[in-house]
């Protein structure tokens, strides 16, 4: 299974058999390079636009932005409800944490979250082998409170996310203070966009991306 990371929280997943999923594509204003990537599914975890631009990723994929079970070409994906702040929703709205069963294993893109998971949440993401998880803060959960989040649903894989880089003016802070919460073996800075994964790594691994 191949991910690319293209800047923010778009990532495109793909399959063995080729299919390729597309996360939260930002707009073309938005400093990251355009997402060049044909995708066969595109996941929208809220309505911002450095979220939401199913427009800018080529081929004609089915695009979900709903909670809840969908099947697509015997994929199931389900969407879990959250909120983009801590206090419910009120300040930045909702969000949506999307899995993915793919060949075996449970991947989960967790969006914009802005407050830990509840007891519901921890139940639905329990099992999770691959975890994308925002780092930055400010507009989501911060280091700390992503490694709560790792500690306890104890993925075998994580590519962290939605963290400051030198192209984005945001109020929020770059990957170092998630990755010293962790062993320095367990870091793997990939120096690349994209990573084949065969197999899931038997101890812990926090794999670092280049954007595009």
């Amino acid at each position: 299974m191949k991910f690319k990371w293209w800047g923010h929280a778009c990532f495109a997943i793909t399959g063995s058999a080729g299919k390729v999923f597309v996360t939260d594509p930002y707009g073309e204003d938005f400093p990251y390079k355009k997402v060049t990537d044909r995708a066969d599914i595109v996941t929208i975890s809220h309505d911002h636009f450095d979220h939401n631009d199913s427009s800018n990723v080529s081929g004609s994929p089915e695009v979900i932005t709903t909670p809840g079970d969908h099947r697509i070409s015997g994929i199931k994906i389900t969407g879990l409800e959250s909120h983009h702040d801590q206090s419910q929703g009120t300040e930045r709205g909702s969000n949506i944490i999307y899995t993915f069963e793919l060949e075996g294993w449970k991947i989960a893109h967790l969006g914009d979250l802005g407050h830990t998971l509840n007891s519901e949440q921890q139940k639905k993401l329990s099992g999770t082998d691959v975890l994308l998880i925002p780092v930055g803060g400010h507009f989501t959960i911060d280091a700390h409170q992503a490694e709560k989040i790792v500690n306890f649903l104890k993925p075998s894989v994580v590519f962290p996310m939605h963290y400051k880089t030198e192209l984005i003016d945001l109020p929020i802070e770059g990957v170092n203070p998630f990755l010293e919460k962790f062993p320095g073996d367990s870091i793997v800075k990939v120096g690349d966009s994209e990573l084949s994964i065969s197999e899931l790594p038997s101890a812990r691994k926090i794999y670092v991306l280049d954007y595009v």
